[in-house]
């Protein structure tokens, strides 16, 4: 009876006790789920987390490759500008260069076209102070109506200028002219012609020359009776107020002057064109050179006739004498009269095949001299 009692009172505490530590397991196992929900929970928002870093990583990495992609273009379009810019910079220096070649070229070509106008200028300027001569205006006599008209018409003269050829003789160097054309010829046939001294004997070569340019032409000049040219005429008062007081100036006869036509004032120059009724009154003027007139205040001008020229029958000539020969590589004896009349003793024998010698003109050391030539020479 008694140990029936104690089985069942222990199954009842077993059972007790499996109960709670069932209760328990289940508390437990309760406790795990929510922590492995949780821990799927925290897995889930890792696993998004990194799926947006991912995302955010790619697209920071596509944005690099771009901007790397960029920057490598950027460099090449750098080096294609540098590259264009340094063929541009070499075709510009070079372009700098030929041009400065050419300046250069330009510059010299000009100092020489300078050089030969300057040269040419020299040679046909003539550089001679004509001498004074007293010249004698004519004109037909007339008489009537033609009196009238023929004083109003311009003071015109004709002049014509002829310029003698010449020749630059060196230092050894002489010209002998001949008076007939054939003892030249007999000369020139001649290589060279030994001309004797006391003692020695000098070697010299006849050959013919060629002048330097001469140059022949006329000036017709027309001087007007009743025009006059005014200088310095200097006035702060307005243009047409000058021109009115040189004209009263002009007119008054008891400083000479006449009625006046017209007065052309150039207050840039400060001159003036007077012209007068009365032809002859300008000429009158002109010579006195200076006149009173009345500005701002009394004052003295220059006059000067209006004339006009025109150049014609302008020539230029470089021939070879016909009677005269140049002696060259004459050598230096110490005494230049003793040359000169030895060589015309010389070249007057007509057994050295010379003639008589119009004249003769011999070029000692140390100088030069310039030989002038007839036109018949």
């Amino acid at each position: 009876m008694f140990g029936g009692e104690t089985d069942a009172a222990g199954n009842q505490k077993g059972e007790h006790t499996d109960s709670a530590e069932l209760i328990q397991a289940r508390l437990e196992l309760q406790a795990w789920k929510c922590k492995v929900e949780q821990a799927d929970r925290d897995k889930s928002r890792l696993i998004m987390r990194k799926l947006e870093e991912e995302e955010e990583k790619n697209k920071a990495l596509e944005k690099m490759k771009e901007l790397h992609n960029k920057r490598q273009d950027e460099e090449k379009e750098r080096k294609q500008k540098s590259q264009t810019l340094k063929v541009e910079l070499a075709r510009a220096l070079q372009r700098k260069k030929d041009l400065v070649d050419r300046l250069k070229r330009s510059k010299d070509q000009l100092e020489q076209k300078r050089n030969e106008a300057q040269r040419l200028q020299h040679r046909f300027k003539i550089r001679a102070d004509l001498p004074d001569k007293p010249v004698e205006f004519v004109k037909p006599k007339s008489s009537g109506e033609g009196d009238a008209s023929s004083s109003e018409e311009p003071i015109r003269g004709q002049f014509r200028v002829s310029q003698q050829g010449a020749l630059l003789l060196k230092p050894g160097q002489a010209l002998i002219t001949f008076e007939e054309e054939k003892v030249l010829s007999q000369v020139l046939q001649m290589d060279k012609c030994s001309v004797s001294f006391d003692d020695q004997t000098l070697d010299v070569k006849p050959k013919r020359f060629r002048t330097e340019p001469t140059v022949q032409f006329e000036v017709h000049l027309s001087v007007s009776r009743s025009h006059l040219d005014v200088a310095e005429v200097a006035s702060a008062m307005p243009r047409e107020r000058v021109e009115e007081c040189l004209a009263l100036s002009f007119s008054r006869p008891s400083r000479g002057g006449a009625e006046v036509k017209n007065v052309q004032y150039k207050p840039q120059k400060n001159t003036a064109r007077v012209t007068f009724l009365k032809p002859g009154v300008a000429e009158w003027l002109a010579l006195r050179g200076e006149y009173s007139v009345d500005l701002e205040f009394q004052t003295k001008v220059k006059v000067f006739p209006v004339f006009e020229f025109e150049l014609q029958k302008f020539q230029t000539s470089c021939g070879v004498p016909k009677r005269t020969l140049l002696l060259d590589g004459i050598r230096d004896t110490g005494d230049e009269e003793e040359v000169q009349d030895q060589l015309e003793i010389h070249f007057q024998k007509p057994s050295n095949g010379g003639g008589e010698i119009e004249n003769t003109k011999y070029c000692g050391p140390g100088r030069n001299v310039l030989a002038f030539l007839s036109p018949d020479h």
